[in-house]
């Protein structure tokens, strides 16, 4: 598939914490989504790309660099896969923050889950963002990838010991659900800018 054909897919990791376990999930996701060839993956690691402690700037006066700079990345993306744990029944406050520093960038375009936690798996967190995403008008796509105890799944480097049928299954049906309205939708805005 020609690049242009592809759709540029922003994986953004929601923890920053110390000792956390997103760079195991978000790597074995990465390698479900190379292994197509109608998705560019961009890595956005909020513990790499450290956002400010506020939304300074956002109504008014100068955004911080590290906002200004990271969105052409959100802007670019015909399409978003968030990868959460979930911290007392929701979502990092980074990921918030990353989220509440953009507005129409992630309008009219869809946002596809990759969660994990304890007994719930990460699916509380996930409730809890498709409201979010909703309110900035994105699309949320039905189907996740949820992983329960994933820090008893995985082996240090990241693969996955066990029998791999099912969470690559769940990655496949989210990829294409993900692609199908990705590509819907961009080729919507392409036709007529959405203007939510």
């Amino acid at each position: 598939m020609s690049g242009e054909d592809r759709l540029n897919v922003a994986m953004i990791i929601g923890s920053v914490r110390d000792g956390r376990v997103a760079p195991l999930v978000a790597n074995w996701f990465a390698g479900q989504a190379e292994r197509r060839d109608d998705v560019a993956l961009d890595v956005i690691d909020l513990a790499e790309t450290r956002l400010p402690d506020g939304l300074r700037g956002h109504f008014g006066g100068e955004r911080p660099q590290e906002v200004t700079g990271l969105r052409p990345r959100v802007e670019a993306a015909d399409a978003f896969v968030v990868v959460t744990p979930e911290y007392n029944r929701s979502f990092p406050a980074a990921l918030k923050l990353m989220i509440d520093s953009y507005h129409r960038e992630w309008a009219a375009k869809p946002v596809g889950f990759v969660c994990y936690g304890g007994m719930s798996s990460g699916l509380r967190a996930v409730e809890q963002l498709r409201l979010v995403f909703a309110e900035l008008h994105a699309v949320t796509i039905r189907d996740s990838v949820a992983f329960q105890s994933p820090w008893t799944l995985f082996d240090a480097e990241g693969n996955w010991p066990k029998d791999a049928a099912g969470p690559e299954g769940a990655a496949k049906v989210m990829l294409d659900e993900l692609v199908w309205f990705g590509r819907a939708l961009r080729d919507a805005r392409a036709a007529r800018p959405y203007g939510g």
